[in-house]
């Protein structure tokens, strides 16, 4: 059987917070507000992957009204969701990944990030997407209020 999931994430960019994505942390003068470290791109990963095997979104799994999450880099959250899955007996063939933020330029991370994925998730780097884009200063993201994340995957069970 072929499933498809989907994920999307957004946090606010503020000053005083670290800016991960990807599991990588990236030199900016502001960095995304949440309870963990507010990672997008992992969590737009980790809703797309529980998605597929219809397990609900990390808020379900990973609520952030639990203190024991707060501030959690979001890659133990997604081997979390590795183990779920494997748990149904779930393979994940590919994911396919989108960061948009108007800043910083993210392509020098990209490799790095894709490689904490997939290292996390235990596949091969070569089953994980992941591009950057502008918004061309228009929206919350092109305005740098924010950074948003949107993710596919296909697993098999």
């Amino acid at each position: 059987m072929i499933r498809i999931g989907q994920g999307y994430d957004v946090h606010r960019l503020v000053a005083d917070r670290r800016l991960i994505l990807g599991g990588v942390e990236i030199e900016h003068e502001t960095g995304l507000l949440g309870h963990s470290d507010a990672d997008v791109l992992t969590h737009a990963i980790c809703d797309a992957l529980l998605g597929a095997c219809a397990l609900g979104d990390i808020g379900r799994h990973f609520p952030d009204s639990d203190e024991k999450y707060r501030g959690v880099s979001s890659l133990i959250l997604l081997d979390e969701v590795g183990k779920m899955l494997r748990a149904k007996g779930c393979e994940i063939n590919n994911i396919d990944a989108i960061i948009i933020a108007q800043a910083p330029k993210l392509a020098p991370y990209i490799d790095k990030m894709r490689e904490n994925i997939a290292k996390t998730l235990g596949i091969g780097i070569e089953y994980v997407g992941i591009k950057a884009t502008t918004e061309e200063g228009l929206g919350f993201t092109g305005k740098k209020e924010g950074i948003a994340a949107s993710a596919v995957c296909i697993i098999t069970e």
